[in-house]
C-alpha cells in the first residue's frame, strides 16, 4: 500500500510540475511576443495614411480591369452563343 501512494505522490507532483511548465510555457510566450513588438519598426502616421492610399487605388485599378475583363468576356459568350 505504500508503494501505491508514494506512486499517487509522484504522479500528482508530475501533474504539479507539468501544470507550471504549461504556465510558464504561456508566460514565456507573451513575454516574447511583446519582447518582439518592441524590435518592430512601426510605420509614422503619414507613412500609414499614404499606404493605405496606395493599397485602395490598387484595388479600385484591379476591380474595375476585372470588371472590364468580365463585360468584354460575357459580351463575347453572348455573341457566340447567340449565333
Amino acid at each position: 500500500m505504500a508503494r501505491k501512494a508514494e506512486t499517487r505522490t509522484k504522479s500528482k507532483a508530475k501533474d504539479v510540475r507539468a501544470a507550471r511548465k504549461q504556465q510558464n510555457a504561456v508566460q514565456r510566450f507573451i513575454r516574447e511576443t511583446m519582447g518582439e513588438l518592441r524590435k518592430v519598426s512601426w510605420p509614422s502616421r503619414e507613412e500609414a495614411v499614404n499606404l493605405t492610399k496606395v493599397v485602395l487605388i490598387v484595388m479600385v485599378v484591379t476591380g474595375a480591369f476585372l470588371g472590364a475583363l468580365d463585360f468584354l468576356f460575357l459580351q463575347i459568350f453572348k455573341l457566340i452563343l447567340n449565333t
